[in-house]
């Protein structure tokens, strides 16, 4: 069988309500791996809070984090880091917006948001990642690989037109959820570092399926050969994406028991 890369989403895709692993997914993934397929994880979430799940799952499987900033090999080598000017993440530090909406910056060595988030603390309980509490006047605009926005909708969408009229063609911006505004550096996504990472691996796109759930995996989505769009997908997800399959739900491990039928096990 002709080597594939399966690469998956996490929150919402890979992952259960309670952001954990399903057993039938750590064990059809490692079956994968010893058949001679590649595995990618590809999240906004940080590189040191994907990596838990890796260690988890025990195989050898590169890392896109931070939408699409990070990458790194199945042995924890940083392949690629793409940062947001310093000058367009002033501009985002700086802008107007309601005290209930945080503001975070993810950097290679962590995590810097503006005010405490205890809601914050259950997403990322299984992994033990935790934030740092940074003022806005004394967060670093160097080497920042995502500026979050967390908060309601409205207030994202009012976020989103400023930071578009500011900077536009210089940002890649999307959502992870209703309520959590992403914005990287122009041309930074899943997809093109997924294109980048097949290239490296020397296999195509076609050689390519892909699980995702939301807004920021279009890209990814839509460079697989095989796209799988989840059940639980934000709804406009599905029709952005060409020759899309919609599968399961994910707290059902519907990634595990579609990769079963596909590959036979």
């Amino acid at each position: 069988m002709t080597p594939r890369l399966i690469v998956s989403d996490l929150d919402g895709t890979l992952l259960g309500r309670h952001h954990t692993l399903h057993e039938s997914t750590v064990e059809v993934l490692r079956a994968l791996v010893k058949q001679g397929h590649h595995v990618a994880l590809a999240s906004g979430r940080h590189y040191h809070d994907m990596k838990v799940f890796r260690d988890e799952l025990d195989i050898p499987a590169h890392l896109i984090s931070t939408n699409g900033a990070y990458v790194h090999d199945p042995k924890g080598i940083l392949l690629a880091a793409n940062h947001v000017d310093p000058e367009h993440a002033k501009t985002l530090i700086g802008l107007a917006r309601p005290p209930q909406v945080r503001l975070s910056l993810y950097r290679e060595s962590g995590w810097h948001i503006d005010a405490e988030a205890p809601q914050l603390l259950s997403l990322h309980a299984s992994t033990g990642f935790r934030y740092t509490v940074v003022p806005p006047a004394q967060m670093d605009t160097n080497g920042v690989g995502k500026v979050l926005y967390l908060g309601d909708p409205t207030a994202l969408k009012q976020l989103e037109a400023h930071a578009r009229a500011a900077h536009g063609e210089g940002l890649h911006i999307t959502y992870s959820t209703a309520n959590a505004l992403e914005i990287m550096a122009g041309g930074v996504n899943k997809g093109v570092a997924l294109a980048a990472l097949l290239e490296r691996l020397g296999l195509t796109p076609a050689e390519c399926l892909a699980f995702g759930d939301n807004l920021n995996d279009t890209e990814m989505l839509n460079l697989a050969g095989e796209a799988q769009v989840m059940a639980n997908a934000h709804p406009e997800l599905f029709d952005r994406i060409k020759g899309a399959e919609r599968i399961g739900q994910h707290d059902e491990a519907a990634v595990a028991e579609w990769l079963k039928k596909r590959f036979g096990l």
